[in-house]
């Protein structure tokens, strides 16, 4: 019997582990304005993983869109990707379930690094003085500019247009990607046409 074996979404599920284990964490910590101050080791563990991810990811996406281009940050990669793809900065990610609205990057605008990435930081390098900042509202902004850059990114590698299985929890943009179901099958998140 053979087994066959495609390319996997290596950053998607990734993406899709980190955000069951945000999606768990909502049985304890209501996803809601009074609670965004709330932290702990778990929400530390996701805030880490998630914008640890996002570093990944947002390096090989700038690689991507500018092949001469070595950022080595946050403040690199934000140049080159407000160079090529200026509309990230505006993307807004949704978790309808708690009636909730990001805008990760958009501190870019004003060419500031968001104050999630700076919190991480500050959680990362000097957790014993900053472990508040490891707190639901960073992660929450964490997970979704890493669903941000995880969808730019496949955007521009995959061929199919399609990735399954979609997202729980996070909603994309509507210029950039749409969960539906697939013809006769399981919901997938597509991409919307773009100028490649």
């Amino acid at each position: 019997m053979n087994v066959n074996e495609s390319k996997s979404l290596l950053h998607w599920n990734y993406f899709l582990a980190l955000e069951s284990d945000v999606e768990r964490l909502a049985r304890f910590v209501e996803f809601a304005g009074n609670n965004f101050d709330t932290y702990s080791i778990e929400i530390a563990h996701l805030f880490l993983a998630a914008a640890s991810e996002v570093d990944v990811v947002t390096k090989q996406l700038c690689l991507l869109v500018d092949t001469a281009a070595n950022p080595k940050n946050i403040e690199q990669y934000r140049a080159v990707l407000r160079r090529c793809l200026p509309e990230i900065e505006n993307s807004l990610i949704t978790i309808p379930r708690y009636g909730l609205d990001f805008r990760p990057w958009g501190s870019w605008e004003n060419g500031e690094t968001p104050d999630w990435w700076s919190a991480h930081n500050k959680v990362k390098h000097q957790r014993g003085e900053h472990f508040a900042l490891a707190n639901l509202k960073n992660v929450l902004n964490a997970m979704a500019g890493l669903f941000v850059v995880v969808l730019y990114y496949y955007r521009h590698v995959i061929d199919d247009r399609r990735i399954e299985p979609p997202p729980n929890l996070f909603t994309p943009p509507a210029d950039l990607a749409m969960v539906c179901p697939t013809l006769g099958g399981p919901m997938a998140l597509y991409f919307t046409e773009d100028e490649r």
